[in-house]
């Protein structure tokens, strides 16, 4: 007699073992995740109603991180190398943060009523696929801000370090000066490193509270700064009350108050497209005006503070100076020295987090979700910062700097992009559930929208050669130059109007202009997600059904 039995069914754990390791990199997922694996992990799936939890207060205490910061000062002096002194400064600083918050705040209430990040809002502009380059564009310049903050923050330290002991100002160096950074230097970096990474990787509806901080703690360091400048100079020297003396034989004051307009919108070109992923926490759906006012109001008086101790620095030493550790490392008071620098380390930390390894680490966890998620890409971010050596960045590549200070011509089209097709495309409807399908209706061509590439580089050929030109002065050009004095602005309009005329006139993309927005459901909701079993009806958002 033969006999035999059923072969026994392997458990969950077995099955893992058998298929291999690599299913250990995968992100958990919730229950009640969206789409599948391929599209969705928890940090991409919208915000749950618990953790919007971000008020008005939080999102200026948002802005004041941000803005109060190193990068405004060097941002400041760009404009004031032109020739200008604070009187056309000023303005400048205050319109270029004025048009730069309308953008900002449209985005950011994409994000506010769809619970999404940047990532997922691409993918109903750009198309599933054409959503990476998009991605990646926005990504890499915070992935570079962010390391090249760092050896600042870590001079801000040594500035305490040496308030402290100030023995610590001959330590020892034993690097060769091709280095780029000293031995003190660098260890001031790794002490900051480590301590800024620990707290990138706290979740973002927590660090509310460190913005919060920030908020209460360095707008008086910039108050007693600028007063301090102001009582040195008597009110002011050259910067301040000196005449315009454009610096540039080619440049009329008009072009060149159009490239001081357009390095302030450059400084936060960046975050206009991906104010989502901060708009996303909000608890009203970003009501009211206070959005629209807190970057023209916090921007224009912080600029103040650089303005008045640049020029403080020049009637004492005889030099300007915008690199704000070397300003603090000649101040007679070591209490001042300490309680500034550590005022701009917090300062260093809100802004890097912010602008920097948040977003990054946010945008790039929508390439690959089912592997990475906020925490590995901040890990990733941390790795970044030590392996691409950005002291010798900062050193020997005045050609990346202007590269990442020209970003702006590339964020304006996209900016004009992403607002025409929210907007005025579709009229703010968007269906959550296809925005985590691979083959639903934001697909498209072959996963791309042609029509957003299409206006994107609409808007942003016409400035590449004088955005090539700010990297290779060498370079000639001829007049293209003139249009990449303003490339945000030509940008932003150009890709804008393109892409309305190619959506209404051309190609509308008939099957994403809805009827009626579909909305996250709260409960009880019953969709379907693509490549995996059906999404039944639970208790919970979603919830995949067990096969």
């Amino acid at each position: 007699m033969v006999s035999f039995s059923l072969p026994k069914i392997p458990t969950p754990s077995q099955i893992k073992a058998r298929v291999g390791p690599h299913l250990h990199l995968e992100v958990p997922r919730n229950p009640g995740s969206y789409g599948n694996a391929r599209w969705s992990n928890p940090d991409l799936d919208p915000v749950p109603p618990e953790k919007r939890t971000w008020g008005a207060g939080d999102y200026w205490a948002y802005w004041t991180s941000d803005m109060l910061a190193p990068p405004l000062a060097s941002t400041v002096s760009v404009v004031m190398s032109l020739g200008f002194t604070a009187k056309s400064t000023i303005p400048i600083v205050f319109f270029g943060f004025l048009i730069c918050s309308v953008v900002i705040t449209l985005t950011g209430k994409i994000g506010a009523r769809y619970s999404i990040s940047y990532p997922v809002v691409c993918r109903g502009i750009f198309g599933m696929y054409g959503s990476i380059p998009a991605i990646l564009i926005r990504g890499f310049v915070a992935l570079m801000w962010t390391a090249i903050l760092c050896v600042q923050a870590g001079a801000f330290l040594q500035n305490c370090i040496t308030a402290i002991w100030p023995s610590f100002a001959n330590f020892k160096n034993t690097l060769p000066e091709s280095v780029g950074i000293d031995s003190a230097g660098l260890l001031c970096f790794f002490i900051y490193w480590i301590f800024q990474t620990i707290l990138s990787l706290m979740p973002i509806e927590k660090l509310r509270i460190l913005f919060l901080i920030k908020a209460i703690v360095v707008p008086p360091t910039f108050l007693a700064l600028f007063l301090w400048g102001a009582i040195v100079t008597k009110g002011g020297g050259p910067l301040v009350k000196g005449p315009t003396e454009l610096t540039s034989s080619y440049m009329n004051t008009a072009y060149s108050a159009l490239t001081g307009l357009n390095v302030i919108i450059g400084l936060f070109s960046s975050m206009a497209v991906n104010m989502p992923d901060f708009g996303r926490f909000s608890k009203n759906n970003l009501a009211g005006y206070n959005q629209f006012f807190a970057l023209p109001v916090i921007g224009t008086l912080g600029a103040l503070t650089p303005i008045f101790v640049t020029s403080a620095h020049q009637a004492q030493h005889g030099e300007f100076q915008w690199y704000m550790p070397a300003i603090i490392a000649k101040f007679d008071s070591r209490a001042a020295k300490f309680f500034t620098g550590a005022s701009f380390i917090l300062a260093t930390i809100g802004n890097q987090i912010a602008a920097g390894t948040f977003p990054f680490s946010n945008d790039i966890s929508g390439l690959a979700p089912k592997y990475i998620n906020i925490f590995r890409a901040t890990l990733i971010a941390g790795i970044f910062c030590v392996v691409c050596q950005p002291w010798l960045i900062i050193k020997n590549a005045a050609g990346l700097l202007a590269f990442l200070s020209g970003y702006s011509c590339m964020m304006g089209p996209l900016a004009g992009v992403i607002v025409c097709d929210y907007w005025i495309i579709k009229k703010q409807r968007f269906d959550i559930r296809e925005l985590y399908k691979g083959d639903g209706i934001y697909y498209y061509s072959y996963g791309t929208n042609w029509r957003a590439w299409t206006s994107f580089f609409v808007g942003f050929g016409p400035t590449i050669p004088g955005f090539a030109k700010s990297i290779k002065a060498t370079l000639n050009v001829g007049g293209a130059w003139k249009i990449y004095t303003f490339a945000w602005l030509f940008g932003f309009t150009v890709a804008l109007l393109t892409h309305y005329v190619i959506n209404v006139y051309i190609s509308p993309a008939t099957p994403t202009l809805l009827d009626a927005p579909v909305l996250p459901p709260q409960i009880n909701e019953v969709v379907a997600s693509d490549e995996e079993a059906p999404i039944e009806k639970t208790g919970a958002v979603y919830n995949e059904k067990e096969v």
